[in-house]
């Protein structure tokens, strides 16, 4: 059998969790995706997949060749197409993932922009703060704000967000500017992150990351009810910059304890390793590197915006 056919197969059931789906996408029978799985791993000698009447798992050596022909794979497919690919008008369906807040207010007026300038291409633009599968959901390429777990994908950075507290100027005027961070147990604190959990927010003081722990009087997983908490007097909430523009730019908040902020995260557009990067998701990748700037300033908004 061919290696490479072998490989595919292999990634194909490891991705979809299972050798029917695997044979479904692509357009084999499950018996013949059964037989390359096993001629690969008789090759290598070892088992690469452990499986069960109801699903299959990768084993330790598996995951570690996976992450490998993941690279393979992806290369040849750009060395078989990179010569061509310039040539390929972008065309077909688009599918953009983005957080909420940021993709509403960022990533649809981009999209907007690319299908203005690529007629051939319809768009979709799926909305969710919630991490999900690239693969699986059929989704062409995603915009992410923060670091990078997943080695599956390819990130291009296309800017950088600021985590920045703000409260009103009625409440810093009533309850003082905290200085430094450790003034922070003097206020009251409104938490925007997961609930339930230990709450503390972190910052960099004489070079050294520390953590300082909150009682905030409010927790949210939005974070509109914390700015909007915030701007009515109720104290002191951490945010991603772009969350909070608005509301600054209006005078509604302002920043404090600017000088102790952690490093700024990482703003990137995402895709799989193991999916061929078409001319259509190149251009889009391409327009926002060429008319985006997602670099969050000082005043928490885009920098030139």
């Amino acid at each position: 059998m061919d290696r490479l056919d072998t490989m595919t197969a292999f990634v194909a059931v490891a991705d979809l969790q299972g050798f029917a789906p695997a044979a479904r996408k692509l357009g084999l029978s499950p018996s013949a995706v059964t037989r390359m799985v096993a001629a690969l791993e008789e090759r290598l000698g070892t088992r690469l997949l452990q499986r069960t009447t109801r699903s299959v798992a990768l084993t330790d050596t598996g995951v570690r060749y996976l992450e490998r022909v993941r690279r393979i794979l992806a290369d040849v497919e750009e060395a078989d197409t990179s010569a061509a690919a310039e040539r390929v008008t972008p065309s077909g369906r688009l599918v953009v993932s983005a957080p909420v807040g940021f993709g509403r207010r960022h990533v649809a007026p981009l999209l907007s922009d690319y299908l203005r300038r690529y007629p051939e291409v319809t768009g979709e633009l799926r909305l969710s703060d919630l991490m999900i599968n690239l693969v699986e959901d059929g989704v062409d390429c995603a915009v992410r704000i923060g670091h990078l777990s997943d080695s599956s994908l390819v990130a291009r950075q296309l800017g950088a967000m600021r985590r920045i507290v703000v409260a009103s100027p009625d409440y810093l005027a009533a309850r003082g500017i905290p200085a430094t961070p450790t003034e922070i147990a003097a206020h009251d604190v409104i938490h925007f992150g997961q609930t339930g959990a230990p709450v503390g927010w972190h910052f960099v003081v004489d070079g050294r990351d520390i953590r300082i722990a909150c009682t905030p009087r409010l927790v949210s997983n939005v974070a509109d009810v914390a700015i909007l908490d915030a701007e009515r007097g109720g104290g002191l909430t951490r945010v991603l910059a772009y969350q909070a523009a608005d509301a600054i730019a209006a005078g509604r908040l302002q920043i404090v304890l600017a000088n102790y902020e952690v490093p700024p995260l990482p703003i990137a557009i995402v895709y799989p390793t193991s999916r061929l990067l078409s001319a259509k998701v190149r251009a889009f990748i391409d327009l926002a590197a060429e008319t985006s700037d997602w670099r969050f300033g000082g005043d928490g908004k885009r920098s030139g915006a």
